[in-house]
């Protein structure tokens, strides 16, 4: 399903495709880098806002573009100060943008650092057998404009915070394409929305502290090779075998680890990066101390870094996160065989904050609503 609004978003052109647009209106190319800096750098809420275009121009670009293609049905903050944010787009359709914090030492809270975690699709069609993205399956990709507004959405923030507060907010430190949906799956939108992130023109954010993250599409991890944007890649592992990885990640039996490993390595010789390695630890399922060895013996291989997420559960779904015992034996194999892993702990548990978990609560809330509202009439 694609979505073809009337309006397309703003957020979407790039500074070429905007000065074409422009200039078949019969104005100056110049006029497209004052309309991103409205955007971009002065965040303006609305056309009116930019003052330095005639008022024919605010009109026409009111007609032609939609300045945000989304808006906010909530927002709910954690205990731990793990933001969601859940947006509706321009068909009714939700998607989540999480914002996390992570303290640091000897720094207070307000200056901790911040990670934007951004979607690409409306739900999943890679059938990840412990994620909640994909539980009603794929709705449909988002545009360029779609992925960007998302973080603007993140600067706009309208809540009990102070406007001090919010500044500090819309300061983020990391950009993490982790959200709903496969992000290579959705190509060409996420590299359009990637540049625009990336240019000066644009949000103007360092490709090297943005990290995409993929369940292991082959071909494109090989053409995101090829892209001269130096982001930064994760794996979405899961799993150190074959037989383990195919029993929760659908996506191995076309891209079994013999042609995985190959694609990432790939991408380590053109880009000189290191790779993330993410493994969910799930209860009798990944969670061995064999598997523990061939996951380091993968990440050795690699380079790679190793990223531990015990698992966040989801309801619907029979799997359990290991004991902390385990999680402890599990990461010191790796450590002990020289390889960088972090064991992660869960943020944001109290608000649903696992992809797509807040979405598909209120998905279903809404059909349970459409269906009593069908039933009074």
């Amino acid at each position: 399903m694609k979505f073809e609004p009337s309006r397309q978003p703003l957020t979407g052109e790039t500074l070429e495709s905007l000065t074409a647009k422009l200039r078949e209106h019969g104005e100056p190319a110049f006029r497209a880098k004052q309309i991103m800096e409205w955007l971009y750098k002065k965040r303006a809420r609305s056309w009116d806002d930019m003052t330095n275009l005639s008022k024919p121009l605010r009109g026409w670009l009111a007609e032609t573009f939609e300045l945000l293609p989304m808006s906010l049905v909530h927002g709910k903050q954690s205990l731990d100060v793990t933001d969601k944010l859940l947006l509706e787009l321009g068909d009714k359709l939700l998607i989540e943008t999480v914002i996390i914090r992570v303290p640091q030492e000897g720094v207070g809270l307000e200056n901790s650092r911040k990670t934007i975690c951004i979607s690409t699709q409306v739900g999943c069609a890679m059938g990840c057998k412990f994620c909640a993205s994909g539980l009603m399956g794929l709705k449909r990709d988002l545009s360029a404009g779609e992925i960007v507004a998302q973080l603007l959405h993140v600067c706009y923030r309208e809540d009990g915070r102070t406007e001090r507060a919010r500044a500090e907010l819309a300061s983020f430190d990391n950009i993490v394409v982790m959200g709903m949906g496969e992000p290579l799956a959705n190509y060409e939108a996420i590299s359009t929305a990637l540049e625009i992130i990336n240019a000066n023109w644009g949000l103007g954010f360092g490709a090297r502290r943005i990290t995409l993250s993929t369940s292991g599409l082959v071909p494109n991890i090989l053409k995101l090779a090829d892209n001269p944007l130096d982001v930064r890649l994760a794996i979405s592992l899961h799993g150190a075998t074959d037989e383990v990885r195919s029993r929760i990640m659908p996506i191995n039996k076309a891209y079994p680890l013999a042609k995985l490993i190959p694609a990432v390595k790939a991408f380590n010789e053109k880009h000189g990066r290191m790779v993330t390695l993410e493994f969910i630890l799930i209860e009798d399922v990944n969670d061995s101390l064999d598997q523990a060895r061939k996951l380091r013996d993968i990440a050795r291989d690699l380079h790679a870094h190793v990223n531990l997420i015990p698992y966040n559960t989801v309801e619907g779904l029979e799997w359990k996160r290991p004991s902390l015992g385990r999680q402890q034996k599990f990461v010191e194999i790796l450590r002990e065989g020289r390889v960088s892993a972090t064991l992660r702990r869960e943020k944001g548990h109290d608000i649903d904050a696992a992809c797509g978990q807040l979405r598909l609560k209120t998905e279903k809330d809404r059909e349970v609503a459409a269906l009593e509202e069908a039933g009074n009439n």
